[in-house]
């Protein structure tokens, strides 16, 4: 007999499938490379339980019962604030993060590392609420903890202000909650996998681990795989009414201008799109010397560094290739900050405004990110401030090109991103290849690296620091070798 967890009930508000599916055939689901998330949510967890003051843990080491029966115990010791309180009714068991218990009832508090409050933590913090009431508690308020978005960090660290303490006890429909305990129930322990087709509810509230396994059988490329910009309620609209391959859907739906060019490229196998006027356009934009640009950042859910905001993209390296002239040597500069401990972007900041002079043209891949980390770095130090701004007022986007199909292969299945424009356009070069790095081949594998630093030993550390550089150095290169792939297409028509 299965049992319900409040994770488990939250799973099948969302979707049933997925509840069952999470039972019967984890191995389905695919890794989403949640470690942050849990990461995040551990840290938040533990700042919240300071809310109240002093605290009561129950241990997960006691196991399921023994964290019940400890519950039990501390509860008696009222008033008091008691962290992880478990709770156990008919199969269905939830953990409170906070429970605030006074002599004339409880007050229940979840905590979420999100900066707003979404319909689906109404739902989690019910669940609670039912069994805890199930439990002869008197249950007399519910809240949502969550973050700030607003908060900045100046001087001592402000948990009150970081935090947002949303009651949502009138939110709350206990009958719903049965109801829906019952059916979960049935549902989970019946070996029948359940009938439930695709849904909004694959990608909302999030994304979910069983989505390729329910879409196996639908032939490839299909309406999901349509890329720019094309939202999953549109694709969602379209399979619902049975327009599900290319071929179908290039009949019947009306789709913005790019999405219908990627589903003409594939379907019809053609040749590559070279719009060669507008691309001597932007090119004709570009002046020497040309540098181009990348950051790396990492982000801090509870702000550290004075001046920063929860969840900030804290940047600690970049790399810098630059020509001085047209057809000139190909240079290389690079910084990796080693302060694990303080603020990165301090020296990160200085050096960038060594490497780079004033009124250079800066070439970057996909401009919001690098346009805002240097909006940000501008406004925490004043004495780099008129020259980061500059550097962000020079700042030209390789990404226009592909972004506006001016180059397009069918290799590039309808994204610009430059994943997918790199391979595209050099297939065959393991130079090119991120696969071929060592430790780092993605931005989240370099945030968590930089992050790992300063636990390693010096060995270690020095190895780690090697292939950092070596994965920031070839974001910087692939830029160099889309731009020379551009010069060379308008020299050869």
């Amino acid at each position: 007999m299965q049992n319900l967890s409040k994770s488990r009930y939250v799973q099948g508000v969302t979707c049933k499938k997925k509840c069952w599916l999470s039972i019967h055939k984890p191995e389905e689901a695919k890794e989403m490379n949640k470690d942050s998330i849990f990461e995040n949510g551990n840290k938040v967890g533990d700042l919240a339980r300071k809310l109240f003051g002093k605290s009561i843990l129950i241990d997960y080491n006691l196991g399921l019962e023994g964290m019940i029966l400890e519950t039990k115990k501390r509860l008696k010791e009222q008033p008091n604030i008691i962290c992880e309180a478990s709770f156990h009714y008919d199969g269905n068991f939830c953990a409170v993060d906070i429970l605030k218990n006074d002599k004339d009832g409880v007050e229940i508090y979840e905590v979420k590392s999100s900066t707003s409050l979404d319909n689906i933590y109404i739902d989690d913090i019910s669940y609670q609420t039912w069994v805890l009431k199930k439990c002869d508690m008197n249950v007399k308020k519910s809240f949502i903890v969550y973050i700030n978005s607003k908060y900045i960090k100046n001087g001592e660290f402000n948990i009150h202000e970081f935090f947002h303490i949303e009651d949502v006890t009138s939110k709350i429909n206990l009958k719903e909650v049965g109801n829906n305990i019952e059916e979960y129930k049935k549902i989970i322990n019946s070996d029948r996998e359940p009938n439930i087709d695709l849904s909004l509810s694959c990608h909302t509230p999030y994304d979910c681990p069983y989505f390729e396994y329910c879409t196996k059988k639908l032939p490839k490329p299909n309406v999901f795989d349509i890329g720019w910009k094309t939202n999953f309620d549109k694709k969602i609209e379209m399979y619902k009414r049975n327009h599900i391959t290319f071929e179908d859907v290039l009949k019947y739906e009306s789709l913005n201008e790019k999405a219908l060019e990627q589903v003409k490229y594939e379907l019809n196998d053609l040749s590559p799109k070279i719009n060669i006027d507008s691309i001597k356009e932007f090119l004709n934009k570009l002046t020497y010397p040309l540098y181009f640009l990348d950051f790396e950042s990492y982000q801090s859910v509870i702000p550290t560094i004075d001046g920063t905001r929860p969840y900030q993209q804290i940047c600690f390296q970049y790399s810098l290739h630059y020509y001085l002239e047209e057809n000139g040597k190909l240079y290389h500069k690079e910084f990796l900050s080693d302060d694990y401990e303080g603020n990165p972007m301090i020296e990160l900041s200085k050096k960038l405004c060594e490497d780079i002079p004033l009124n250079s043209c800066v070439l970057v891949y996909n401009q919001t990110f690098e346009k805002a980390r240097l909006k940000e770095m501008a406004e925490l130090f004043s004495e780099h401030h008129n020259h980061l701004l500059n550097i962000r007022d020079n700042i030209i986007d390789l990404m226009v090109p592909f972004f506006k199909q001016d180059y397009y292969q069918k290799e590039m299945q309808g994204s610009y991103s430059i994943k997918k424009v790199l391979p595209s356009l050099f297939p065959n070069d393991e130079s090119l290849d991120y696969h071929n790095l060592d430790q780092v081949h993605k931005g989240d594998e370099a945030s968590n690296a930089y992050l790992s630093l300063k636990s390693l030993e010096e060995e270690q550390a020095k190895k780690l620091r090697d292939n950092l550089l070596k994965y920031c150095k070839l974001d910087t290169y692939a830029m160099v070798k889309i731009y020379d792939e551009l010069k060379t297409l308008i020299k050869e028509k």
